[in-house]
């Protein structure tokens, strides 16, 4: 007779193990990703424990919540033991991450240099598995304005709507300008297309009197600046 297999449910574990009264008496940081997703799904299957499963779904993701954080609902409901209810609560989770990270920055951000630039733009922009292209219209002290979404493309590019570009610094009164857009692909090297439509601004930009200080290229790992590797025309 075959033995049937049975994997008890968090509320059956002993109190050391339950990941819910782990964070309760020990902190958040007391937790592994795997256990903070255990609390998020409640329960595994029957041959998984919620933790075990939670640990199989980090793995497949390289054990990296931004990997993770790219999976849709549709995806993660292949793992056995999440329904659509399940993956919706791992998605909002991981969403609700993103927007803390946005909403921690200051309204005003001064930006020295690409480095600041790119961490402002990074969550945005590296766990996107398609391109977005965005602006950052600054004041004449460097401080952001504001950041906006130009476009939305697809896997491999996306097209930009130049007069769309200056008519928002005209509204807002921006003296420069910095461009960003992501590479899901991982590849920091600028395409052809990424100078053209970068030349393309500075020169709307040039006859408004406005400069464009950069223009970022941001992957999940890193970024590439047209300004520090000296791609940018100096009257820009």
């Amino acid at each position: 007779m075959q033995q049937k297999s049975v994997t008890f449910s968090i509320n059956k574990w002993s109190d050391a193990d339950k990941p819910r009264e782990k964070l309760r008496y020990h902190g958040r940081s007391a937790l592994t990703n795997a256990e903070l997703i255990a609390i998020l799904i409640g329960s595994g299957n029957r041959q998984e424990t919620a933790v075990e499963l939670a640990r199989r779904i980090l793995h497949t993701s390289g054990d990296n919540l931004a990997a993770l954080s790219r999976l849709t609902v549709e995806e993660l409901m292949r793992f056995k033991g999440i329904g659509e209810a399940k993956a919706i609560s791992i998605v909002a989770a991981l969403e609700i991450g993103r927007r803390k990270g946005l909403s921690a920055l200051p309204k005003m951000q001064l930006i020295k240099n690409s480095s600041m630039a790119y961490r402002l733009m990074h969550s945005e922009l590296a766990d996107l598995t398609h391109e977005e292209f965005w602006i950052l219209y600054l004041n004449n002290a460097n401080k952001v304005l504001r950041r906006l979404q130009i476009s939305k493309g697809g896997i491999t590019g996306t097209l930009v709507d130049v007069r769309l570009v200056m008519k928002k610094a005209l509204e807002l009164g921006a003296v420069s300008l910095i461009l960003a857009h992501n590479h899901p692909s991982g590849t920091l090297q600028p395409s052809q297309a990424d100078k053209d439509i970068t030349q393309q601004i500075i020169n709307a930009a040039k006859t408004l009197k406005i400069k464009v200080l950069d223009h970022l290229i941001i992957t999940q790992e890193s970024y590439f600046s047209f300004a520090d590797n000296k791609l940018l025309p100096s009257c820009s």
